[in-house]
């Protein structure tokens, strides 16, 4: 459910809360994982891990951050002020579907009209790829304005979207994730504040990452993470990226060799359905230029 250092607080099937520690120095569970275990007086002691679906991870020079396990989806949760950042949004986009776990975009803050229409339309190729999308207007609880018939109707296509499944909510800092956590599940305070004590830990759940349930029968589970500035790709390989990116995996097959590196090669499907412009259909500069830098940015990490 939550866990701070070696220390991890485990829920049993009938609801009970138990602190546990794992065998050894290092601790290898993440939120999400089904474990095994056995009481050692009032806690307990991490016997196994039982085996993942999945597990959303980013990697960089200096380590790897395991956000959580066995999810169902991720919603990336982005905001139209200030300005989001389409690398941010592609990497995270191409981690999940490098664990092959569903991303869901979400953009906050639609109650800000100018700033909400030019990043709606920034995110045009993102809807033509195929993902799903969310208007979201998420007010924070220092906010006392009422909510409207619209707020409403996003909220509760917001639940339904989460309705019975674990769902990572991933984003920068600021795009507004406690705010939603605090939406639709407004004891989060509360349960934060009994998990920190637990632990003997005074950090607020942004620093941390935390499981909530969202209903009673505890089927539709929210696991709120915390902000990121930077998203590490150095797990996935140069040669894998452009079968990770939708708009240009679509056009890679029709490449002349096989180790298409879609940079510089002659009879190269990207590079030709890039430069004939076709439209939002197509592979916008922003992406293509975002798949360059990240081919040269892995390619560094391997030597």
């Amino acid at each position: 459910m939550a866990g701070f250092g070696r220390h991890v607080l485990v829920e049993t099937d009938d609801g009970k809360r138990v602190i546990c520690h794992p065998r050894g120095k290092k601790s290898q569970v993440v939120v999400g994982d089904r474990i095994q275990w056995l009481p050692t007086q009032d806690e307990g002691t991490i016997e196994k891990v039982e085996t993942r679906k999945n597990l959303f991870y980013r990697q960089d020079d200096m380590r790897t951050k395991s956000f959580a396990a066995n999810l169902d989806q991720v919603l990336i949760l982005i905001a139209a002020e200030p300005e989001f950042s389409e690398s941010q949004l592609t990497r995270a986009l191409i981690a999940a579907e490098a664990a092959k776990i569903k991303p869901v975009i979400a953009l906050n803050k639609s109650d800000l009209a100018e700033p909400f229409g030019r990043a709606w339309a920034k995110l045009a190729p993102y809807r033509s790829m195929g993902y799903q999308m969310l208007a979201l207007a998420i007010r924070p609880k220092s906010d006392q304005v009422e909510a409207t018939s619209a707020d409403h109707i996003q909220t509760s296509a917001l639940l339904q979207l989460l309705d019975g499944k674990k769902t990572l909510v991933l984003g920068p800092s600021g795009a507004g994730k406690s705010s939603l956590t605090n939406l639709l599940i407004p004891q989060a305070n509360v349960l934060t504040a009994e998990i920190s004590q637990a632990l003997n830990s005074g950090k607020h759940t942004t620093t941390s990452t935390t499981l909530y349930w969202v209903d009673v029968a505890r089927t539709t589970a929210l696991i709120d993470s915390p902000g990121f500035q930077e998203f590490g790709l150095n797990h996935i390989e140069p040669m894998q990226l452009a079968g990770l990116m939708p708009d240009l995996k679509a056009h890679a097959q029709a490449c002349k060799f096989y180790n298409c590196t879609h940079l510089h090669e002659p009879g190269c499907g990207v590079i030709l359905e890039y430069k004939s412009g076709s439209g939002s259909e197509g592979i916008s500069t922003s992406r293509y230029r975002l798949y360059s830098d990240l081919f040269a940015e892995l390619s560094q990490t391997r030597y």
